[in-house]
């Protein structure tokens, strides 16, 4: 054993596990009475495995693909040299002579194992054995809690079926969706779903209607409650990020402001709520812990919970949220199924929406859609076996957003299809082909493609192969940086510095630079550097951007955590600008962040601690934002991190141009295959 503890030290140093696997392993190793080989190289597979969003650890999927399972990180696949070992031959070799049954019987025969089926005379253990014999699946404790606290809590509620007034439910959503044009109307019958269980999700593309679907139904029900002469609803609304928390919030006021209803929900908008907060602010996080104010034994007060951008809930944040609800508080999630996973373990929309585009309703379904809507889905979508989570779920179909720039939706499309390959996409932004900055809704896509370099050559050999990156930054954050000199206040009245804030702010959604790593040539530290050099050799940006300073007037700056007490959230951008003094002698320098309101916070970047530059941004850290036009640069080597999803999520941050960089055909082809696929023993119910 002490054989293989020092073998997996060796692959850590070579960056196939982290040092945390390898300890997990010797804990057990110290901790358990028989803990032989099979046991430890399972533990630090399985933690390894969850620090890629694993829930649990595919042992019949070990053996079969052994060289699938252990991947460097990002600086091992760009700085590989001749001597490195190979990593997934040792583990092939480790594991060839063993069955799924013989390590099965060895982890069972461990006191650090507990069998699924029997795990209440083992709850100390600390791995669990689930799964079948087809697919045995092992598990660090708390996540087989996880899975648990989520299939209880969903499985309740989809079992309690409201009983609602047919005739007044019809009568409401008729009126509600007066003005529809489409059939069927999707968004129709998402609300129909929705009122009908106390769990739903809904989910749908950029420009579906999510938002104006949510004020529809969060006003039937409220019209529901008001023509039954009972209390409103006591609704609760809210997002992972405070970032996406305060767009849902900003949308969710247009659309209750504008949306039209009829004279019997006059009374019922007044009801509806638009304030949004993050899901650890709403169940109360608790600093330092895992665990929050809100739980089982002090439920969150609620008779209804929304919790948008459900893609990116890993599955704690929603096992500590069904915990924190009473079993009759309603749950709906909202959210697009084939945007990036959570950052965290699990794929939980992912997970629960795997049959959404079929529908899969049942008879009752179509009986009960048909009364309440006087629609049904197509015919294709009728199952006689669907499941109980399929008639709560709903697919909104028609995207409004790129109906100006079609050429996005239709790269959109064709990236999610996971079959797509370079050559198609290239097809596709050729017919949408834009030259210079100008956009149009005929000539808004790009496509750049890099010359290959060798790292270890000349940094003028990078300088000449990044030249086309430099011109697209340049051209992009060209907007923002003149707005900054140009309409810089003569005085330093706070109404004219607000106002001139907001016009940076304006410029600056015009562009964003994505990338998918963190480090590398490719990464957001290198681009971030590459982007401000690159801005400093322009003329008119030289003195504004001169100096090594940390804090500059023009610094864009990305909040990475919460700061309640200073309303940041992780996710809002910043933008660092100078402040004349009373004098006009020297200036101050304050960040500006956009209120939520319409106004402009300035904080001094003293009391910043969780920022970082914000020239390039991960795909990851850009969901719930949106930006006229953004950049996605794929790096020269392949990356486990690079995926159709992460494809699609870059290009939907774009509302008008997108362009794609990259340098290698073999990279980009794997990408567009790739699936995300993260391993979890839930299942559609």
């Amino acid at each position: 054993m002490n054989a293989l503890l020092t073998k997996l030290e060796t692959w850590a140093e070579h960056g196939a596990l982290r040092a945390l696997d390898v300890a997990l392993a010797g804990f057990i190793k110290d901790q358990a009475h028989h803990a032989c080989e099979a046991v430890l190289l399972a533990t630090a597979l399985l933690s390894e495995r969850n620090g890629h969003g694993h829930v649990c650890l595919d042992l019949h999927a070990v053996l079969e693909q052994p060289e699938l399972q252990l991947m460097q990180d990002e600086d091992r696949l760009i700085n590989t040299s001749a001597s490195d070992i190979n990593v997934a031959e040792q583990l092939q070799s480790l594991v060839k002579s063993w069955t799924v049954q013989s390590w099965v019987a060895r982890l069972l025969a461990s006191d650090a194992v507990a069998e699924a089926h029997t795990d209440s005379h083992h709850h100390a253990r600390p791995l669990v054995l689930a799964g079948d014999k087809h697919k045995p699946l092992l598990y660090l404790r708390r996540y087989w809690t996880y899975e648990q606290q989520i299939q209880q809590g969903i499985q309740q509620r989809l079992a309690t079926h409201n009983a609602l007034p047919l005739l007044e439910t019809r009568q409401l959503l008729d009126e509600l969706f007066a003005d529809s044009m489409h059939y069927p109307d999707w968004q129709k019958i998402a609300c129909a779903l929705a009122v009908r269980a106390n769990f739903a999700i809904i989910t749908g593309g950029p420009g579906t209607g999510k938002t104006t679907t949510v004020v529809r139904l969060l006003a039937l029900l409220q019209g529901l409650q008001l023509q039954a002469d009972q209390a409103p609803l006591v609704i609760r609304l809210a997002a992972p990020t405070g970032k996406a928390a305060a767009r849902l919030s900003e949308s969710l006021a247009g659309s209750v402001a504008k949306v039209n209803l009829p004279d019997s929900l006059v009374k019922a908008r007044e009801t509806i709520p638009t304030e949004v907060t993050t899901l650890h602010r709403l169940l109360g996080s608790q600093p330092n812990t895992r665990h929050f104010r809100h739980h089982a034994g002090n439920p969150l007060p609620a008779d209804l919970v929304i919790v948008d951008e459900a893609s990116m809930v890993d599955v704690e944040m929603l096992a500590k949220l069904l915990d924190a609800l009473s079993p009759r508080t309603r749950l709906i999630l909202l959210g697009d199924k084939d945007q990036l996973a959570s950052v965290e373990a699990g794929s939980v929309l992912g997970d629960f929406c795997q049959t959404a585009a079929q529908g899969h309703y049942t008879p009752d379904t179509y009986q009960w859609l048909n009364a309440t809507t006087g629609q049904t889905p197509p015919e294709d979508m009728l199952s006689e076996q669907g499941s109980a989570l399929a008639q709560a779920t709903s697919m909104l179909h028609h995207s409004y957003r790129f109906n100006a720039y079609p050429g996005i939706g239709e790269l959109a499309t064709l990236v999610n299809s996971g079959h797509a390959t370079s050559a198609e996409l290239a097809a596709v932004i050729n017919r949408y082909q834009r030259t210079g900055s100008s956009i149009s809704a005929s000539a808004n896509l790009a496509l750049i493609k890099l010359e290959k370099a060798d790292y270890r050559n000349s940094a003028k050999s990078k300088k000449d192969v990044l030249a086309p990156l430099k011109t697209l930054v340049t051209t992009g954050y060209r907007g923002y940086l003149t707005t900054l000199i140009e309409k810089r206040p003569t005085n330093s009245e706070r109404e004219a510095m607000d106002a001139w804030a907001l016009d940076i702010f304006n410029a600056y959604q015009q562009f964003q630079l994505l990338t998918s790593v963190r480090r590398g040539p490719w990464g957001v530290d290198a681009l971030n550097q590459m982007t401000l050099t690159a801005l400093q050799q322009v003329d008119k940006f030289k003195e504004l951007l001169a100096g090594t300073q940390l804090w500059y007037s023009g610094r864009p700056v990305l909040v990475t955590r919460n700061d309640y007490s200073l309303k940041l959230m992780n996710g809002d951008i910043g933008i660092c600008l100078a402040w004349p003094s009373a004098s006009n002698t020297k200036k101050i320098l304050r960040v500006a962040f956009p209120d939520g309101e319409g106004g402009i916070r300035w904080v001094l970047p003293s009391r910043l601690q969780g920022v970082e530059t914000v020239f390039a941004m991960t795909v990851h850290k850009s969901q719930g934002s949106e930006f006229a036009h953004t950049a996605l640069v794929l790096p020269a080597v392949d990356n486990p991190v690079l995926t159709k999803e992460l494809l699609y999520t870059g290009i939907t941050r774009s509302s008008q141009a997108f362009t794609l960089v990259y340098s290698d055909e073999d990279v980009l082809n794997n990408a567009l295959r790739k699936k995300v696929e993260r391993v979890s023993g839930l299942q559609p119910q």
